[in-house]
């Protein structure tokens, strides 16, 4: 049997598994497990390596929802730690590569299919970004973060980041409320506490005083008012961060939302305040609006960018 590269997608909640070979990732081959079902990402391999038997592995790289330092990485919202060493004695190969989740969402922008990305606003139409325009990913999960995307001779580059740790903005009135609120269990006011999964829950307990999951609240929206003005205050505040991102990156090449909350919120910005919160950027208006917004509905694309990375790194 030909060598195989592994792909892995850490999420908080979730992780998935595939294979890939000359030609890119194999969709056969993707298993998703639950991570509160394993006590650590090294047991998920190898019963993925028992469960498929895909002979020998060429190399491994791992998109790990939490920051990676070296040959080492720590999910944010789960007790995983990761280390490389580990995964080259259960892999049998020395090529073990750890990036943010967010830098494999990046780097599979180009290896999206066209109908795994769903326009939110056109942007401006007529009017396409240069080619090598930085695109921007801003991921809603069970944590936030963003990627720019740079495409140069070389290949993609995505830079690491973790901006959902970073401060919420300053803000009055009923968001300035919830920011207050959201204060007196996230003293540093991190991006996450609003934008995230359990950030739908802090904004709906804020506002009605129950804590339902974002679930439940994404689907009690088509019938109950509070779960909509849940929902409402939640895309203002997408809106207001996420255009502070893009004043940072400019990303004309657009903005693509991605996770499953992002699927989850999508048919409920367009007649939301997102578009406003978004666009209100003073002199930079123009700028802002002629960003396209997407949201990517593949839950497996990460795999497409561990993929990717993997043919940039072996070319170099």
């Amino acid at each position: 049997m030909a060598e195989r590269h592994l792909l892995a997608d850490l999420g908080g909640t979730n992780t998935r598994l595939a294979l890939a070979d000359g030609t890119g990732l194999l969709p056969t081959t993707i298993r998703r497990y639950r991570n509160a079902d394993f006590d650590s990402f090294e047991s998920v391999v190898s019963t993925y390596l028992s469960e498929t038997a895909p002979g020998p592995v060429g190399a491994l790289c791992a998109g790990v929802a939490g920051p990676v330092l070296g040959e080492t990485a720590q999910l944010t919202n789960h007790a995983w730690h990761i280390d490389a060493s580990n995964l080259r004695q259960i892999t049998n190969t020395p090529h073990i590569h750890l990036i943010n989740d967010l830098q494999a969402q990046g780097y599979a922008l180009d290896d999206l299919a066209p109908d795994a990305v769903t326009p939110i606003f056109p942007g401006q139409p007529g009017q396409p970004a240069p080619p090598d325009a930085p695109r921007l990913v801003l991921n809603l999960g069970t944590g936030c973060n963003v990627a720019v995307v740079h495409r140069r001779p070389e290949g993609l580059f995505v830079p690491a980041a973790e901006s959902g740790h970073s401060a919420l903005p300053h803000a009055t009135g009923p968001i300035g409320a919830l920011f207050d609120y959201l204060r007196e269990t996230h003293p540093h006011l991190p991006i996450e506490a609003a934008l995230s999964g359990p950030g739908l829950s802090n904004i709906h307990a804020h506002l009605t005083g129950a804590r339902l999951s974002s679930t439940e609240i994404a689907t009690a929206a088509h019938h109950d008012p509070a779960a909509r003005e849940t929902l409402s205050l939640f895309c203002e505040i997408l809106g207001l961060v996420a255009g502070n991102f893009a004043l940072h990156h400019l990303p004309a090449g657009g903005l693509f939302l991605t996770g499953g909350l992002a699927q989850s919120i999508a048919p409920h910005l367009a007649n939301s305040a997102f578009s406003d919160a978004f666009t209100a950027r003073g002199p930079y208006t123009a700028i802002v609006t002629a960003i396209p917004v997407s949201v990517i509905t593949d839950d497996s694309f990460p795999l497409l960018g561990c993929a990717r990375y993997l043919r940039h790194v072996t070319d170099r």
